[in-house]
């Protein structure tokens, strides 16, 4: 972990405060961040790679994955029902027909990724010392790019202000997911502010992977990175389920791929007064990913 957390913060800030015009900028720094997240995944799979006891450590990263995942998402589940309760929000009845395989490839090229960087690792003799400085080095680039796609994303104060649906749904997922990473913390026996940390990644799995394997090591990175993409693949599965009864459930469980990936799915089976709920809850908790995880894992 970096000595002084804010030297994480400062990239992030500074991004969010650039704003970048024309169209050619916006899609080269999207490409750029999409490339980077591939690099510093490769580089993720090579630190589990230079792990001793490799074998116990993967059923580790299991176990964590699959409490925080039942504590998380179950507290999730639980508690956001009751905004369905106190607003009804009308859908669309019309559902379109998603390449709901090609939304899951996306996500399964990340994990390929990781995987190629564990099989390197494996196969060749190599020194790996360098990997925790370059993952460092290029987190920060990672970062300030991640500010610059915030703040370029089209959403503003006063439209974030006004859509209390979404802020509600932002809101009760952050609360929920942190108390059950309390819960998950407790059942697992460790310490208190890893398992908060672990239920701040609101399904953005290639970010919460990289700072948790920078903050607490490859195992705690690993488990994030698999926590995160296990949310992502359910909510595919419930939002079309859901989201006629339970709209703001839905939503919210996409976490903070609810303004990107997930929100194809929302708009197509909820239609189109679905999306400024989505884009402003997905907006916020994609805001506190770095905030919150970054914070938890400042106490070491």
């Amino acid at each position: 972990m970096f000595p002084d957390v804010l030297t994480i913060f400062i990239p992030l800030v500074f991004g969010y405060l650039l704003k970048v015009k024309g169209e050619k900028r916006v899609d080269f720094i999207s490409k750029s961040t999409s490339r980077l997240v591939f690099f510093i995944l490769g580089l993720m799979g090579l630190s589990l790679a230079s792990l001793d006891n490799l074998g116990q450590n993967v059923g580790q990263i299991l176990i964590l994955a699959a409490v925080f995942f039942v504590c998380i998402g179950g507290m999730n589940l639980l508690t956001l029902p009751i905004l369905d309760l106190i607003w009804k929000t009308e859908t669309s009845d019309q559902h379109q027909n998603l390449p709901l395989h090609k939304m899951v490839f996306e996500s399964l090229k990340l994990v390929v990724v990781v995987g190629l960087g564990l099989i390197i690792g494996l196969t060749f003799n190599l020194n790996l010392g360098w990997v925790d400085k370059a993952s460092e080095y290029i987190l920060l680039l990672l970062l300030f790019l991640i500010g610059i796609q915030l703040r370029n994303s089209g959403m503003t104060l006063k439209q974030i202000v006004l859509n209390k649906k979404g802020m509600a749904s932002a809101t009760v997922v952050v609360f929920s997911s942190l108390f059950g990473g309390i819960v998950g913390a407790l059942i697992l026996d460790i310490p208190i502010n890893h398992g908060l940390a672990m239920a701040s990644g609101f399904g953005w799995y290639s970010l919460a992977g990289i700072l948790m394997g920078d903050g607490l090591g490859p195992i705690y990175g690993g488990a994030s990175f698999l926590l995160e993409l296990s949310r992502e693949m359910v909510a595919l599965v419930l939002i079309p389920i859901l989201i006629s009864r339970y709209t703001i459930t839905a939503i919210g469980y996409g976490g903070a791929t609810s303004m990107d990936f997930t929100l194809p799915v929302i708009q197509s089976s909820g239609g189109i007064r679905c999306v400024p709920i989505a884009i402003v809850s997905g907006f916020i908790l994609s805001l506190l990913v770095p905030v919150l995880m970054l914070f938890f894992l400042s106490f070491g």
